[in-house]
């Protein structure tokens, strides 16, 4: 899927299909609430199953009294080539690569405290982390980030000037604070940019 479609789905462009991709994604996060993996997964299975059998057994009959030779309903997509190519494989798992990589440096760089203030952000994002998984457990927080990335483009799009002003507020805020904290420090110089 390239980034365009991407953008076209978080914008709501197509309504239908990102209102089809949206609901089965949090239908099945809500599943995940409430029974397991393995038996969302082989309910999931057995719809899918229910659905393609009978509209299966359906045309066959059709075709039956109709006296027709039309064949397998699902002929087009059992002739459709479904392995993934060397080539594609490749490409994501160099990027993938790539991002591991870059995260294990940074983690790297935080936990040996190159930079103490960097270090000292990160053990504070750690801290407040904890308090938000003493509230949300891991698939609620999936559930939210879902319906975040779903409307969150859409109401920045409609109110992008109040909320960049906003932001913008919020930004010197947090950097009169760390230039305070960072004065108060001994030995610590703020960053120029």
């Amino acid at each position: 899927m390239d980034a365009k479609r991407v953008v076209d789905l978080l914008y709501w462009r197509d309504v239908k299909t990102t209102g089809v991709v949206f609901g089965a994604a949090l239908f099945l996060l809500l599943s995940l609430t409430v029974c397991s993996i393995i038996s969302v997964c082989s309910y999931v299975a057995l719809a899918l199953l229910s659905v393609t059998i009978t509209f299966r057994i359906y045309k066959g009959i059709l075709q039956a009294v109709q006296k027709s030779d039309e064949g397998h309903p699902f002929k087009v997509y059992l002739e459709q080539d479904v392995a993934l190519s060397e080539d594609l494989v490749h490409k994501y798992s160099d990027v993938t690569l790539v991002h591991i990589n870059s995260i294990l440096k940074e983690l790297r760089r935080l936990f040996l405290v190159e930079d103490l203030v960097d270090s000292l952000k990160f053990a504070v994002l750690m801290w407040i982390l904890t308090y938000v998984g003493a509230l949300f457990n891991g698939l609620t927080l999936l559930i939210l980030g879902l319906i975040a990335v779903f409307s969150c483009p859409v109401i920045y799009e409609r109110h992008q000037k109040q909320i960049d002003h906003y932001l913008a507020l919020a930004r010197n805020q947090m950097k009169d604070v760390v230039g305070k904290i960072q004065a108060k420090i001994p030995g610590m110089k703020p960053k120029t940019e």
